[in-house]
């Protein structure tokens, strides 16, 4: 089966000093590079997909600002195509169905951030659009999330997250899972 790599939103405003940090995604970046370089070394496809804000009044992902750059840690190669979105579906107004299309993918592996926003929604995507999907969840980051006077912890945000996607759009794993194929 033909696979492509997406890694999403994996920019400087989610890290330490950037506008949006998230928690663990130093940690969740490594394995996203693992993950690329094992893609790189196959010789796979793959696609960098990042985030630019549209709406004036965004917080983080500003036009003109170091935090919309991809992180140094999958910083693409200069061959390497990236995707730009203004929405949290990776496929809304871009190119990246068509150069999935294009490379005759049949199933997606997904990884980057936020698990609780572009990953979800781009894995929901992805499925209705009949790509066979695997999220790496080590390889994701969240955010705490309020609900009414409820702090959500990001670690329990991404759980439900990931355990929705594993009911009916994709497989979720891990990245050593995946590397082994000890994952279906």
């Amino acid at each position: 089966m033909k696979r492509a790599l997406v890694l999403v939103d994996i920019q400087n405003d989610y890290f330490p000093g950037g506008r949006k940090p998230l928690p663990g995604m130093v940690e969740a970046s490594g394995r996203a590079a693992d993950l690329l370089s094992y893609f790189r070394e196959t010789g796979q496809p793959l696609f960098h997909v990042r985030h630019l804000a549209a709406d004036p009044n965004a917080t983080f992902f500003i036009p003109e600002t170091s935090g919309i750059q991809i992180h140094s840690s999958v910083a693409p190669r200069k061959e390497e195509e990236v995707i730009t979105k203004n929405h949290p579906n990776s496929f809304l107004q871009t190119s990246l169905f068509d150069k999935l299309r294009g490379v005759d993918t049949e199933e997606v592996i997904i990884c980057g951030a936020m698990s609780n926003m572009c990953i979800d929604a781009t894995t929901r995507a992805a499925s209705d659009l009949g790509f066979k999907c695997v999220v790496v969840h080590d390889a994701c980051a969240s955010s705490d999330l309020k609900f009414g006077d409820r702090i959500v912890p990001a670690v329990d945000v991404h759980a439900a997250f990931m355990a929705a996607l594993g009911a009916a759009y994709a497989w979720v794993m891990t990245v050593a899972e995946f590397l082994t194929g000890s994952d279906r």
